[in-house]
């Protein structure tokens, strides 16, 4: 049986890449340090749901650790790498960059590390659309992104040079995915699609940054996982958008979408627009069509249906997720 690691296992696009590894029949070894950038609540959640398949095997750790990774690599024969673990979310690290930093590119390293140590050859490393702001759309993947407008960005840029220098140094396989607003069931509550199916259900006025016409290329949660798991065949050192790949969707329409789907008026409180935000986000993903044979097929109304139906499910516990 294929042993991958999968690090950020409780994190949302891990969690769901983790468990369509399971049900391919992959063993999975999952990381995460189940730290509370957001209510670990949703973690947990997660985490129960992955710990009743069978072939995973979980580890409380941190891939700043590189103690605690070379225990895990010396007592698995790990075939390959899958890096979700990281600090996102652009606000917030102008609020505490340092932790961007020892996470997104000193984890990055360690691993690397632990992967010339023990031989493991393929890496798939999680990256952002943040990088393209200032660039045409839709933002095509050999567009030179070195001028990251925050710390997320700039952190998500070293890791993605260092991994380079890994791929020319040792040979290694690099795959990076920039991977455009992911949505969906069992999201990330700090994300716009969660808050604001919690806050339009509660009755709290939503907080807008901005007027709402600034869009995204939202990007289903289960169209993501796949798209990550199809990287692992990929050798060299290639870059991948994985987006919606069609018109992006403005913040307004996902907010009169979700009013509509709960039958319930929305609340809006306006905030500035933050300058370190993108007013629009847009994938070229005909990398992705070649390389991957992938392109998305959940589109925004069947994922908001899915996202809201799983939030009325869940309200009992829900209700108490703090955001």
């Amino acid at each position: 049986m294929v042993s991958i690691l999968v690090t950020g296992s409780a994190g949302f696009i891990g969690a769901k890449t983790t468990q369509l590894l399971l049900q391919s029949g992959y063993k999975v070894i999952g990381i995460d340090n189940i730290n509370n950038y957001y209510d670990v609540t949703v973690k947990e959640h997660r985490l129960k749901c992955l710990e009743g398949l069978s072939s995973f095997v979980f580890y409380k750790d941190d891939i700043e650790d590189i103690n605690a990774l070379d225990y895990i690599f010396k007592q698995h024969e790990i075939s390959a790498v899958i890096n979700l673990a990281a600090r996102a979310g652009v606000r917030y690290s102008l609020i505490n960059p340092h932790v961007y930093m020892t996470t997104n590119v000193l984890g990055t390293l360690n691993l690397l590390e632990m992967m010339r140590k023990y031989n493991v050859s393929k890496m798939i490393l999680a990256s952002t659309s943040s990088l393209y702001a200032g660039h045409p759309m839709p933002f095509v993947e050999s567009a030179p992104v070195n001028n990251p407008l925050s710390p997320y960005a700039a952190s998500k840029k070293s890791a993605e040079a260092i991994s380079y220098s890994y791929h020319y140094l040792y040979g290694m396989d690099i795959t990076v995915l920039r991977y455009f607003t992911v949505y969906g069931p069992m999201g990330r509550p700090d994300m716009s699609v969660f808050r604001f199916i919690k806050w339009i259900d509660e009755g709290i006025p939503i907080e807008l940054f901005g007027d709402g016409s600034q869009s995204r290329d939202f990007t289903y949660i289960d169209d993501i996982a796949k798209g990550t798991i199809l990287s692992l065949k990929l050798k060299g050192f290639q870059i991948i958008n994985l987006g919606g790949g069609k018109q992006p969707v403005s913040i307004n329409y996902i907010i009169e979408k979700i009013s509509s789907l709960l039958n319930k008026e929305a609340k809006i409180d306006y905030k500035v627009f933050h300058k370190a935000d993108m007013i629009e986000t847009s994938a070229d993903i005909s990398l992705a069509k070649v390389l991957l044979n992938w392109q998305p097929i959940t589109d925004i109304e069947e994922g908001l249906i899915n996202t809201v139906n799983w939030h009325i499910a869940n309200r009992d516990w829900l209700k108490d997720v703090k955001l």
